[in-house]
Parts: structure tokens; C-alpha cells; sequence
């Protein structure tokens, strides 16, 4: 019977000690994710999405809030607030870019007759035909808004003074010719504009006011004009 060397029995023992021996994979190995959080990572991820959903649709409901606070019902114009935005807005470019515009203020002649003698909603018809003609005759980047009742207001960009001076002269014109026929009788309007050019000291408030003063000047021009 052969007995094993001392030698050969030690290299025996390392050859064992070197057989590989399976190890279950621990956490943060490579290609293997642990059931449970697995789950709590889909739930995260699904919890973020539903999360940013609701995000947009409260931003768009906002937003929807803003612009319904800020139009004009009736028009769908802009309302004072709304236009006295995009006024400040305007006037900050304006200081920043050095670039020019106009405010127009229009008041609507002869609204209270027709309101008395043919009833509100004829009122409303002239403010609407009033508001379609103007939207007609800006451009794009211009802005109208319903300062309140009967008064208008029209933001006019990249327009020298004598250019915003005649466009005020030409919607004059062209509202005057717009007419009306309630319960048989034909009826006219007529608006008076009045022109505060933006420039780079202007404010809000200032460029409103002179172009209400400049507004009822040709009111008051106007009217005398029809006496004659």
C-alpha cells in the first residue's frame, strides 16, 4: 500500500482549497437587480411621470386662468389689465432695444345714443364691427385692447410719429364709414383717436395719459368740425 508523501498531501489540500465554490450574487452586482427594489424603482419612475403630468396640466390651467383674467369677454381682446401688460412689456423692449412704437387711445362716438335708442346688444354689435375693423388693419405684432366701455387703446410697432399720426388719421376714416342698421334706421359710430409716442422715458401710466389727453382733443375737434 503506497502512503502519501507529506508534499503530495500539502499540493492535494491547495488543489481542493482552489476548487471554485458558486456564490449567490450579492446586492450592486452587475446584471442583477434584487426583486423589491426593482419594484420600488418602477414606482418611482411611475410616481415621476403621473407627478410631471399633473405639473403641466396645472401650468396649463394657469395659464388658461391668466389669459380668461385678462380678455375682454365680450371681444376677445385683451382687457385693461391685459393690455397694460403687454404695455409694460413693450416699453421695457423699448428702453432695452431702442426700438420705437405708438400707443393709440380711441373712444367710440355716438355709443350712448345707439345703446338708448336701439338696446345693448346694438351697442354691442358697434363695439364688435368697431373691433374686427381694427383687427383688420394692424398687423400681427401689434396689440388692441378694451381699456374699459367705450375706449380702445392700440399698441403700434416700429412707426416714426408721423407714421403713427396717420394711421390714427386712417382708422379714424375707415370706422367712420362703418354703418349700421337697427329696426329700420341706419346709424353710424365713429371713433377719435389720440397718439402718445413710446420712447425710451416713457412709462405706463404717462404714455396712457397722453394719449387720453391727445384722444379727447380730436374729440373735441371733431365734434366742433360736424357743427360746422
Amino acid at each position: 500500500m503506497n502512503k502519501k508523501t507529506p508534499a503530495a498531501a500539502s499540493g492535494a489540500a491547495k488543489r481542493r482549497k482552489r476548487v471554485p465554490v458558486a456564490r449567490k450574487p450579492g446586492p450592486g452586482r452587475a446584471g442583477t437587480v434584487p426583486p423589491a427594489r426593482g419594484a420600488a424603482a418602477l414606482d418611482d419612475k411611475s410616481t415621476i411621470r403621473r407627478l410631471k403630468a399633473q405639473l403641466a396640466r396645472a401650468q396649463a390651467r394657469i395659464e388658461e386662468l391668466q389669459a380668461s383674467a385678462e380678455t375682454d369677454f365680450l371681444l376677445d381682446v385683451l382687457n385693461r389689465r391685459g393690455f397694460e401688460r403687454e404695455l409694460t412689456r413693450a416699453i421695457a423692449f423699448i428702453k432695452r432695444y431702442h426700438a420705437t412704437a405708438a400707443l393709440v387711445a380711441l373712444d367710440v362716438d355716438r355709443l350712448k345714443p345707439i345703446n338708448d335708442a336701439f338696446g345693448h346688444a346694438a351697442g354691442d354689435e358697434v363695439l364688435k364691427a368697431i373691433v374686427a375693423a381694427l383687427s383688420g388693419q394692424v398687423r400681427a405684432s401689434d396689440v388692441i385692447g378694451r381699456l374699459g366701455g367705450d375706449e380702445f387703446a392700440v399698441l403700434l410697432w416700429n412707426l416714426s410719429e408721423t407714421d403713427a399720426r396717420a394711421k390714427a388719421a386712417a382708422l379714424e376714416e375707415m370706422i367712420d364709414r362703418l354703418t349700421f342698421v337697427f329696426r329700420g334706421s341706419r346709424v353710424t359710430a365713429g371713433v377719435s383717436a389720440g397718439v402718445a409716442i413710446l420712447g425710451p422715458h416713457s412709462d405706463v401710466e404717462r404714455a396712457l395719459e397722453e394719449a387720453d389727453r391727445a384722444m379727447y382733443v380730436r374729440k373735441a375737434q371733431r365734434r366742433h368740425e360736424s357743427q360746422s
